[in-house]
Formats: structure tokens, C-alpha cells, sequence
């Protein structure tokens, strides 16, 4: 108590974890953070951390939170990377809480180490000739959400946010992105900007113009009240049937993201003189190895061919070579 009267301990080191999470941490990541991040976290620790956060603040040490996290792998049949994901919002959590003054001590999240789990599942990128096939397949507006996914490279809530405002017929701008009914702006900061509309994709949005009436503003894939369409819906009542119909599977949206990355790999790559074979043979990895500013967290990862190429470097690319993409697509 005397330490709490000289202002050395703050009384909110005596909270358990759940209630610093549910009273102080997430009430902060509501406001500071995009909504979607929120409800993430929320359902982290609803899910996974509730059950043994009733320990104290102040007694969780490193030992203490490995503890946690092998016994949210010993009762849950997660894979690592989302314990990572867990670890990561755990660490978020004492983060703010040390600026907050609440602890005095070192981070406990820091050096614990993510325990033994199954491996994550493999990752797909669509190659030009899937996504071919779905272009004959599906039906309109449901060929051109696919050929804009394919050839923007952008993510879902992008693609939903795109306007006619932002098309000019040459390039796309990306200004918003949508998260359920929610209007946001675009994931990473870096994420803004023009992206060059290749030949294929300008004849695609000119006809769903002129399907859609000729508008001047709007979503340019909207539904009946004018609202951003709903891909999850259109994924499931529309591209998955008709893919099965032709033996064909639904990888998901993002695999045109990580298709996009593999093609602009090859552009340079063909462009550098190098072979089809090195091309192919570059791998790609996701957002979460981009540090919180958008970079990525790996060195120089686009500048040598056969190098590990990232999703977010590869896009990038994929956004100033577009005559290059355009080149492989022909």
C-alpha cells in the first residue's frame, strides 16, 4: 500500500489480465485503431486468452506468459502462426500498459518463445491460366470483381472500396477500403495511391460501366441499395459453384493477391534475362512479415533475382511494371 500511495505502483497493476484487457487495452485499440483490428483482437482474447487471464498484472513474468501460450497450444489445435498472432496481441498488451505506467518491469512477452504447433497451412497463387479459366466461367459482375482482384493485386476490403470517382479509365486509385459495412482507410498507408489498369482489366470495367448506367460516383461494385458488394457472399453463392461445376477450386481471394506478386516476379525477372525456372522458383510470404510501418521486414528482398520476394514488394512492383504483367498475360 505504501507503494501505491507513493505513486510507484499504479492501482491497476493489481487487475487481473482479463480485466486490463477488457477495461483499459481494447477500449484503447477501439479508438486508435482500424475496427477491424479491434474486433480481431477482441476475439483473441475472448477465444484464447480469457480462459487463463485471471492472473495478475503484475505477477505475469516471462516464465508465466510461456505458460499461458503452451497452454493455449496444449487446449487449442492452433497453428504457429496463429500463436504468433496471439503472442503478438499479448505483447500489445503489456506494451501499453508499460506507457501507461501500470508496469514497471520489462515487457514478459518479449522473450517468450512460441511453443511446438502444426505448421501452417500452404499458401496458393493463381497462375495466369486459372485465372483464365474463371474469366470464362463466371458470370458478370462476378468476372470483373475477379479480374480486378487478378490484376490490381489489391485486398478484398480495397476492392470493395474502389469508386468510379477513381477510375479514369487508365488507372484506379486506391483511396478507401471497406471492412463489412465499414468505410476505412486502405490497410497500410503505402497501400494508397494509382494502379495502372492493364488492357484487359480497362475493357472488363468499361462494360460493367455500361451495365451499371453510365454513373459518375459510387462503388463500382455495389449492391441493389448502392452499398459495397458483399465478396464473401458473391465467393460462396457464385465463384465456388461455378468452380466446382468445371473441377475447378476456390483458393480464395487472396491467392490473386499472391498470383499478382508471382507474375511481376517473372516480369522482372524475364526483363533481367533471367530463366523461366528462377522465376518460378521465388517464393512469397504475406503481410505479417511487414513491420508496423509497411516495410518489409526482410532486407532487400526484391532487389536479386531468385531472392525471397515479398507480397507487398512484389505488388508493388506489380504496379509499376504494369506493361510488363500485360506483356505475360498476352
Amino acid at each position: 500500500m505504501r507503494s501505491v500511495n507513493r505513486g510507484e505502483i499504479r492501482p491497476e497493476s493489481t487487475m487481473s489480465l482479463n480485466q486490463f484487457i477488457e477495461d483499459c487495452y481494447l477500449p484503447y485499440v477501439e479508438e486508435q485503431k482500424r475496427l477491424s483490428t479491434y474486433c480481431g483482437n477482441e476475439n483473441i482474447w475472448l477465444r484464447y486468452v480469457q480462459p487463463n487471464g485471471d492472473v495478475a498484472m503484475r505477477e505475469v513474468r516471462t516464465f508465466e506468459a510461456e505458460q499461458l501460450l503452451k497452454d493455449i497450444a496444449r487446449r487449442e489445435n492452433l497453428s504457429r502462426t496463429t500463436l504468433g498472432h496471439i503472442k503478438h496481441f499479448l505483447s500489445g498488451a503489456f506494451r501499453y500498459a508499460r506507457r501507461q505506467g501500470v508496469l514497471q518491469n520489462a515487457n514478459p512477452m518479449h522473450d517468450v518463445e512460441i511453443p511446438k504447433a502444426r505448421p501452417a497451412a500452404e499458401t496458393y497463387a493463381y497462375s495466369l491460366e486459372e485465372e483464365a479459366q474463371m474469366l470464362a466461367i463466371l458470370p458478370e459482375p462476378t468476372a470483373t470483381v475477379v479480374a480486378t482482384a487478378a490484376f490490381t493485386g489489391t485486398r478484398k476490403g480495397e476492392i470493395r472500396g474502389f469508386t468510379w470517382q477513381n477510375y479514369d479509365g487508365s488507372e484506379i486509385r486506391v483511396e478507401k477500403s471497406v471492412w463489412r459495412s465499414h468505410v476505412d482507410e486502405p490497410k497500410r498507408p503505402k497501400s494508397k495511391g494509382a494502379i495502372p489498369v492493364i488492357a484487359q482489366l480497362k475493357l472488363l470495367l468499361d462494360q460493367h460501366w455500361e451495365r451499371c448506367g453510365r454513373p459518375r460516383k459510387g462503388f463500382i461494385f455495389s449492391n441493389e441499395l448502392g452499398n459495397p458488394m458483399n465478396l464473401e457472399v458473391l465467393a460462396v453463392d457464385v465463384i465456388r459453384p461455378a468452380l466446382q461445376k468445371q473441377n475447378l477450386v476456390w483458393q480464395g481471394g487472396h491467392a490473386f493477391r499472391r498470383g499478382l506478386a508471382t507474375k511481376s516476379a517473372q516480369a522482372r525477372s524475364f526483363r533481367q534475362g533471367d530463366s523461366a525456372d528462377s522465376a518460378t522458383r521465388e517464393r512469397h510470404h504475406d503481410d505479417e512479415h511487414l513491420r508496423e510501418d509497411g516495410k518489409c521486414r526482410r532486407s532487400k528482398c526484391d532487389e536479386e533475382p531468385g531472392n525471397i520476394v515479398c507480397n507487398y514488394c512484389a505488388t508493388r512492383e506489380a504496379r509499376e511494371l504494369a506493361c510488363d504483367v500485360e506483356m505475360v498475360w498476352k
